[in-house]
């Protein structure tokens, strides 16, 4: 009787549980990891429409399989997506994603070739996309559901429609009234809604968490001493 009873406590307080649609794959030519030293590398850009795609099922458009309410704004925008094996190494970190605007820059040759460029990666979609995400193709192709999720919705949540900065209410073009883009900057080093969704799925922030929990190894006095900005307020 007692097992009877839990197990249907089990059944009443069970959270449902959410399957992860089937995702889109790299190319296996761009899976293997390249380097600027390897001269005979083919370096390559890929559209990716079934990522484009997928995304917007899957976390755009309400209703999807893992929607989220903080991306419904992007359900007017235009996404492209290009899959790359060029290395891309910042500040001794890899980058594994890039959200952007195409905003070609340079002279008039230049921005034009950049714009030829766009359009002919993303010409079955009609149209220059308003934002490009590009993805590492040999991380994600050995990435963790959990860990490709959480960077697509990384880039999801840089792209943002542009606000009023008086009013803060959303922004659109006069002209055509279609929203303004523009791109959103980190809460800390990772989203909130990244990590309210996925944890310590993310190695930063499980180190993040890690160490929050470990408690800060220099006392608020200690760094007060030594922080020219703290001393100038404790003057």
């Amino acid at each position: 009787m007692n097992r009877l009873r839990t197990a249907k406590a089990l059944k009443r307080t069970a959270a449902p549980i959410t399957i992860i649609p089937k995702r889109p794959v790299p190319p296996e030519a761009l899976t293997a990891m390249t380097s600027e030293w390897d001269v005979d590398a083919e370096s390559a850009f890929v559209p990716a429409f079934d990522v484009a795609n997928w995304m917007r099922e899957a976390f755009i458009d309400p209703g999807g399989p893992l929607a989220n309410e903080e991306h419904e704004h992007l359900t007017q925008a235009e996404i492209g997506v290009l899959w790359t094996n060029v290395r891309n190494v910042r500040q001794m970190r890899i980058t594994l994603g890039t959200a952007e605007i195409p905003e070609p820059k340079g002279n008039a040759w230049q921005r034009e070739r950049q714009r030829l460029q766009i359009r002919q990666w993303f010409a079955p979609i009609g149209r220059e996309p308003d934002f490009i995400i590009t993805l590492s193709a040999p991380y994600c192709a050995g990435a963790s559901d959990a860990a490709f999720c959480a960077l697509i919705e990384h880039e999801l949540y840089h792209c943002a429609q542009a606000t009023n900065p008086r009013t803060g209410e959303p922004s659109f073009a006069r002209e055509t009234g279609l929203p303004l883009w523009t791109i959103r900057g980190h809460d800390l080093e990772e989203f909130i809604g990244v990590a309210r969704r996925y944890g310590t799925a993310v190695p930063a922030i499980a180190e993040f968490v890690k160490a929050v929990r470990l408690g800060p190894t220099i006392a608020l006095a200690d760094l007060s001493g030594a922080c020219g900005t703290c001393l100038q307020k404790v003057a």
